[in-house]
């Protein structure tokens, strides 16, 4: 759940929408009314919206898996970048590359040139290289890194995505879709909300608005993290609990005396009646 209230998101100005002439009519349940021609988006559907994105997110990041970040506009990729890295989670803040995720083993391959370009100035090939080469692999190396420098410890595709304007980064969604990856975005009144499986209606385009979106989700992922981490140590403290209580008992098993024998009893003898051999006449 969110803790973010109606006076923080009217103070951000996430109620205000488009211009009357961009909305789009799949968006009218989120809207509030229509003032000086533009549309007032309804910011109580926004906080319901918002806490039930925060609590799918938050059980995501529980569950151990990544969450992607995208937004590429002026105004929220340098917000986006540094709020997400507090949560350790991949981002993508420059172009979006298409075949990210829909193939994604080509963009593992990027990745691991990045890498082999930093392993070859630690193994010494670097020296062996002559200068021309250097500065190929160097612009190499930084044309990587500002694409994917981001998101090289995703390993694997992400468990869902967060978009900030679904309209500017539509190849990004069309590829989550198209994998069937749940997406989270903020949705403004231009768009169609319909695209997206956690739609949070609000404005798109103010810093602040952003912001105060961007802090709600990431706050939920840091307590999904949080409690993912005391889970672990709970259950490694029982496993050693436990090994402790197991080597405890073996030892006492093996400290104590072994029991006696139980002594076997002397049969008693038999006496055998002497007959005589002669019978008396």
């Amino acid at each position: 759940m969110s803790k973010v209230s109606f006076e923080q998101l009217l103070e951000a100005g996430a109620h205000f929408g488009h211009l009357k002439r961009k909305w789009n009519p799949a968006m009218a349940p989120y809207i509030f009314e229509e003032k000086k021609g533009i549309h007032i988006i309804d910011l109580n559907k926004t906080i319901a919206h918002l806490d039930q994105a925060c609590a799918a997110l938050g059980q995501i990041a529980r569950s151990g898996k990544k969450i992607l970040f995208v937004a590429t506009k002026k105004q929220a990729k340098e917000l986006l970048a540094e709020k997400v890295k507090e949560v350790n989670m991949p981002y993508v803040t420059e172009r979006w590359t298409g075949g990210m995720l829909t193939n994604f083993q080509t963009t593992r391959k990027s990745i691991r040139k990045m890498t082999s370009i930093d392993k070859m100035k630690t193994d010494g090939t670097w020296e062996t290289l002559n200068k021309r080469e250097r500065l190929f692999k160097t612009r190499q190396r930084e044309k990587l890194e500002k694409t994917f420098g981001s998101i090289a410890d995703m390993t694997r595709q992400p468990a869902a995505i967060f978009i900030v304007d679904i309209l500017k980064e539509h190849i990004a969604l069309k590829e989550a879709r198209r994998l069937s990856i749940p997406v989270f975005a903020m949705v403004d009144t231009n768009v169609n909300p319909k695209l997206v499986d956690f739609p949070i209606p609000a404005n798109d385009d103010a810093t602040k608005s952003i912001a105060v979106i961007l802090d709600a989700v990431c706050d939920s992922i840091k307590k999904g993290l949080e409690e993912r981490k005391a889970n672990k140590d709970s259950e490694v403290k029982a496993e050693k609990k436990a090994k402790k209580a197991e080597k405890e008992a073996t030892t006492e098993e093996a400290a104590a005396p072994a029991p006696e024998a139980p002594v076997a009893e002397a049969a008693p003898e038999v006496k055998e009646e002497s007959t005589d051999s002669t019978e008396e006449k």
